[in-house]
């Protein structure tokens, strides 16, 4: 029933979703009389074009303390965060450096992340290596190290996420996946026989953002485990874990 009912609302707001669309990159303007550009995210890297007071620039990506920029004539380099933070922003106060990080994070494309969890009452690890093809949906790979009382196992599989409010800071999103388990029970008194079947999920989750490249997940799913006996077997797990984006 769980997975029936998430089912439903990932197709439903999957259908109400907004369609993907570029997203400009945040425009200020030069406060001092010039700011450098480098040709990399680095003092190391020569400065190759000065930007003068009063033009405009857009603020494309963030790499550590450095930011890449575009001129009103195309050009592209990097600035210091320090030069960067003496512009002007669309309204005319200073740049608020967090602005900036907020609108790189939204920005993301890739993503790496562990989470740990309990499955059905067996401990869970879990590595995520996911990727955004669009503003609403990303695709994601996951594995799982399953340790339990009675039973050992492991877990590979793939699932579509979509996320209908990407730009919030507490952003829901929903899930969907397969994969295959592999279980190996731990009894000894009878004889036992490892078993691996493919699973099918539904989940809800929700992010928060940390920081310019942080965020935090969070997720409940449920399971449908395909076996060969007459039964399928649902089950519920949920987890919890950081991922880093780039």
């Amino acid at each position: 029933m769980v997975i029936r009912i998430l089912v439903v609302l990932l197709a439903t707001l999957a259908l109400a979703a907004p369609a993907y669309a570029k997203r400009d990159g945040l425009r200020v303007v030069v406060a001092e009389p010039y700011i450098e550009m480098h040709t990399g995210p680095g003092r190391g890297y020569p400065v190759f074009h000065v930007v003068d007071r009063g033009s405009s620039i857009e603020v494309i990506k963030q790499r550590t303390s450095w930011y890449q920029v575009r001129t009103e004539r195309g050009i592209k380099g990097w600035v210091a965060a320090a030069q960067l933070a003496k512009t002007l922003g669309p309204d005319g106060t200073p740049l608020a450096l967090a602005a900036v990080e907020r609108a790189d994070a939204d920005a993301w494309r890739g993503e790496l992340g562990v989470s740990f969890g309990d499955f059905d009452g067996a401990s869970s690890v879990n590595l995520v290596a996911g990727w955004r093809t669009s503003r609403n949906l990303a695709v994601e790979l996951m594995a799982s190290q399953l340790s339990g009382r009675y039973s050992d196992g492991w877990m590979v599989g793939g699932r579509l996420v979509h996320m209908p409010f990407p730009d919030w800071r507490l952003s829901p999103y929903l899930l969907l996946g397969t994969g295959v388990i592999h279980v190996s029970p731990r009894a000894s008194l009878v004889s036992t026989q490892d078993r691996t079947d493919q699973y099918a999920q539904a989940g809800i989750g929700l992010r928060a953002w940390l920081g310019a490249r942080f965020m935090f997940r969070a997720e409940y799913l449920g399971d449908v485990v395909f076996t060969s006996r007459n039964d399928n077997e649902e089950v519920e797990e949920w987890k919890a874990g950081f991922s880093v984006f780039f």
